[in-house]
């Protein structure tokens, strides 16, 4: 039986190992389109990852309540149709509550739906597990994925353009390049062999204590 299917669940876990050891950005390296394309501004990037954090979370969920109730062969269609209900929820929030925001990345919002990292954790973890330990677990994906859009569009902005949320915040000459693509590969890049850096140390030091 694995540590996700025993009877005591370390919930605790379930919300770290999303933010640090399965990062999808940063560790799995899943859904890296909207790494690169939203995160151009703080707001941005922020806005995106709380838009993953509440699908995710509410895909877990819905799935852990009917996981006895969808038949093995007709699961994946099953899991798409959920994820784009809640998509749909998220984009016409957000649509309603965030205009100007929504007018850049409207598009992105809808590619949600086809985000591995959801499908993925609807899969191997909330089909097999009750609603308490899905519903951690979707938390704990969601804000890793808002913690590395969130750290991955500060440094652009404040790179690009010398501001944060679209307020100036310093008064050299920004890096042009940050706010481009080729700036998001790079800030990806940089972020994610620097965060992976922090997780071995940090893991070695542990093993090493204990």
């Amino acid at each position: 039986m694995s540590q996700h299917t025993a009877t005591k669940i370390n919930y605790l876990e379930l919300l770290t190992n999303g933010i640090i050891k399965e990062n999808a950005i940063f560790k799995l390296a899943l859904s890296l389109c909207p790494a690169i394309a939203v995160t151009n501004s703080l707001r941005n990037g922020v806005l995106m990852g709380v838009a993953v954090l509440f699908v995710q979370t509410m895909v877990n969920l819905t799935i852990s309540l009917m996981r006895n109730f969808i038949h093995p062969r007709i699961r994946l269609p099953i899991f798409m149709l959920v994820i784009s209900g809640w998509v749909t929820v998220a984009d016409m929030s957000m649509a309603a509550f965030a205009r100007e925001a929504y007018k850049q990345m409207g598009l992105y919002i809808q590619l949600i739906v086809a985000f591995a990292s959801i499908l993925a954790r609807a899969e191997m973890f909330a089909s097999k597990n009750k609603i308490t330990p899905s519903m951690f677990d979707g938390i704990g994906m969601g804000l890793g994925f808002l913690f590395a859009l969130t750290t991955i569009s500060f440094f652009r902005e404040l790179l690009g353009r010398g501001a944060l949320w679209g307020f100036p915040i310093v008064n050299t000459k920004p890096l042009l390049i940050m706010i481009l693509p080729a700036g998001g590969f790079l800030a990806v890049g940089v972020l994610m062999a620097l965060f992976n850096w922090i997780d071995k140390k940090y893991l070695k030091s542990k093993t090493v204590t204990h």
